[in-house]
């Protein structure tokens, strides 16, 4: 069965963070997949770790290029079906669309985002 990963957690895996290792056990051997938006997404929050840590450029931006050749399939969400998410659930749209996508194929949503993860029906 298919998982969707949102950005924050594969981040947590990408760049060394306490959750990481266990989320890693918790995705092992899954069928992973997220929306197409997820590659801006993670890349975003490699560039905020960046511009934050300098001198550790070098190192998230082999991090970055490592977590994008992960086998992670992506999904094109509708842009309709990312606003009806949204409007339901009071996420941003680009949140709603990992809800919708997990949603739409009966997946468990992986996030650290404690918004989405109440909007999923459960506890971070």
């Amino acid at each position: 069965m298919a998982v969707v990963v949102d950005a924050s957690a594969i981040a947590a895996i990408a760049f060394g963070e306490p959750d990481g290792p266990t989320l890693t056990a918790h995705l092992s051997g899954q069928s992973l997949i997220a929306p197409t938006l997820f590659d801006y997404e993670l890349a975003d929050i490699a560039w905020k770790k960046a511009h934050r840590h300098p001198a550790l450029a070098p190192a998230i931006q082999a991090a970055l290029d490592a977590a994008a050749c992960l086998p992670i399939a992506r999904v094109a969400v509708s842009p309709g079906n990312m606003l009806r998410s949204a409007r339901a659930t009071g996420l941003t749209a680009y949140d709603a669309s990992y809800l919708w996508l997990a949603r739409s194929r009966d997946a468990e949503l992986v996030t650290l985002d404690g918004r989405l993860a109440r909007a999923a029906g459960r506890a971070v």
